[in-house]
């Protein structure tokens, strides 16, 4: 009757509360979920009782057929409080009718010695002095440490020194800024990165792609959550940290960086939904909007207000200190919020304009910076808004904002396969990240705005979006009426789909909208789907290529593409 979908340890600030301790989500027939979740907390309270939490809380939280519960625990038993946790389910779902649980007494002393095998003195004492000197504590199985950057210090979690070793004048933070949202998070981590080495600043950033170091990649791959964070905090290099914080690290771990002058939602789109107890786009929302609590005072929390979602859910941030972004001049939610007072960057007549503390700054055009094709690419002018939001709260000087947007060429050395356009004999190919509807949304918008003869799309996704989110992602890619469609098969993507199925869901879709069955075609991979493309090309055309299994392999074959001056009905090099 209840099965629990995960169980989990959560160190930081997360969607449920700000304190450290193991979240569930279970699912349980609706009619008896109260009765469940009344059971539950009796387990949990008597269970942290006995084990001397009487301090810990519980809290829980519904969702669509379940909920997600959660207790709070020391930092250093973080693993044995999802077995208490998953016992007080258990017990629980035994009032359901569900199997006996271990009895209350058993249990006890089990969970008795898992927490005497977990604990760490050393840790907990010096998380309460890292609090006592404002600076951030980070921890995972492995090491600990203290302030961030040029002001940290690392010690294997077995090695933890007394509180009163550590020389604390050397302890410092560093300006950290967090970026999450649905869509342009990578971009702005990068722009904001080079808006702060413009200031002479050693930079670090995270992201879906890279841990980069002043220009240096330390690692490729997906770093947007804690682990991310912590590299890049932990470098005693990095003077200014940009960290991408993606949804799922929030709901899985919470976050690691908890002091931050500055914050960004870039915008709410229906991706994930479904998944870690998230119903829909309010419950994403606030899970996005956790990356306010991180604030130090000073701060400010960058919102779209062109979002009706996040301005819908701003409406709970009664004490974050807000700084609304705009496309519009006359949004009522930028101007209400500047007639009050409060602080704004927005588009007027092409320019980027700031207020702060009433303060009014023109900062630049929006065709100086290259990264929106003179503003053809309003997904990137929102970027580029943002970026300047932040880096102002940041405390970088205006001259370096203006020279690191700039400098951004956007192009794959800058931004690597979000929005490349390569020149190709007379055809135009544009590599993007695009993945969800709202993403494609973009692309299709500035696709249709640029000249061509004939224009072509690839399409895929990754299998673990629901049939609604195929539906969708065709419909906004069939906004651009693309002469020809590519399908393309992501083997690595699959996610529990067997193969073939995607493409066929994407193809009925586009059927029914109108598409002619010879102009949808299919391809085994992504690369194949992207020489597909390129075979088919003739001057004037415009090819249409997001990216994501295969984008090293792709943005190597475009550059060289451009390099040799390869042209249309030529042969593509061996």
């Amino acid at each position: 009757m209840v099965t629990v979908a995960d169980s989990r340890r959560v160190p930081g600030p997360n969607l449920l509360w700000d304190r450290p301790g193991a979240v569930a989500e279970i699912a349980c027939p609706d009619d008896r979920i109260e009765e469940f979740l009344t059971a539950w907390r009796v387990a949990a309270r008597a269970m942290l009782d006995r084990l001397g939490w009487r301090d810990e809380a519980l809290t829980s939280r519904r969702i669509p057929h379940g909920a997600s519960v959660a207790i709070s625990a020391p930092i250093d038993a973080l693993f044995t409080a999802t077995e208490v946790n998953e016992w007080a389910i258990a017990r629980a779902a035994e009032q359901l009718g569900d199997p006996p649980a271990p009895d209350e007494e058993s249990a006890a002393r089990v969970l008795a010695e898992r927490r005497r095998e977990e604990a760490r003195p050393g840790l907990v004492a010096l998380h309460a002095a890292a609090v006592a000197q404002g600076v951030t504590l980070l921890h995972d199985p492995d090491e600990v440490s203290v302030g961030g950057g040029t002001g940290s210090r690392t010690w294997p979690l077995g090695e933890v020194p007394a509180p009163d070793t550590v020389d604390w004048d050397a302890v410092h933070d560093i300006p950290t800024v967090l970026v999450t949202g649905s869509n342009g998070k990578t971009t702005t981590v990068r722009l904001l990165a080079a808006v702060a080495t413009a200031a002479g600043r050693v930079t670090g950033m995270s992201s879906t792609d890279t841990v980069t170091i002043a220009g240096q990649v330390l690692d490729w791959g997906d770093w947007s959550g804690p682990a991310g964070a912590r590299a890049v905090l932990r470098d005693r290099r990095v003077e200014f940290a940009v960290l991408e914080t993606a949804r799922g690290g929030i709901l899985r771990r919470g976050l690691a960086a908890t002091r931050a002058v500055a914050a960004i939602v870039t915008n709410i789109a229906e991706d994930h939904v479904g998944e870690w107890g998230v119903g829909d786009l309010a419950t994403l929302a606030e899970t996005k909007l956790v990356v306010g609590r991180a604030l130090l005072p000073g701060g400010r929390l960058v919102l779209n207000a062109d979002d009706p979602t996040l301005v819908a859910a701003a409406g709970a941030l009664l004490t974050t200190p807000l700084l609304w972004i705009s496309l519009d001049p006359a949004s009522p939610v930028l101007q209400a919020h500047l007639a009050a007072g409060g602080d704004g960057c927005w588009v007027d007549r092409g320019a980027v304009v700031l207020q702060r503390q009433g303060r009014r700054t023109e900062v630049m055009t929006v065709a100086e910076a290259p990264i929106t094709l003179g503003g053809a690419a309003r997904h990137n002018v929102y970027n580029l808004v943002g970026t300047v939001a932040l880096a102002a709260v940041a405390g970088l000087p205006l001259e370096s904002i203006r020279a690191g947007l700039r400098g951004f060429a956007g192009g794959s050395r800058d931004n690597p396969g979000r929005l490349n356009v390569y020149r190709l004999g007379g055809a135009t190919a544009i590599v993007d990240f695009a993945h969800n509807p709202h993403g494609m949304d973009a692309l299709a918008a500035l696709a249709a705005a640029l000249p061509a003869e004939r224009r072509l799309m690839v399409l895929g996704q990754a299998g673990d979006r629901d049939d609604h989110a195929l539906r969708e992602l065709a419909r906004s890619a069939w906004a651009l009426r693309p002469d020809r469609i590519v399908l393309k098969e992501m083997e690595k993507y699959l996610r529990g789909r067997p193969l073939g199925q995607t493409s066929d869901l994407l193809a009925a879709e586009l059927l029914a909208l109108g598409a002619a069955p010879e102009n949808i075609v299919c391809a085994a991979s992504e690369y194949l789907a992207v020489t597909t493309a390129l075979a088919w090309a003739r001057p004037g055309d415009l090819l249409v290529l997001p990216t994501h299994a295969e984008r090293g392999r792709v943005l190597t074959l475009m550059e060289r593409l451009q390099d040799v001056g390869w042209e249309p009905g030529q042969p593509l090099p061996a």
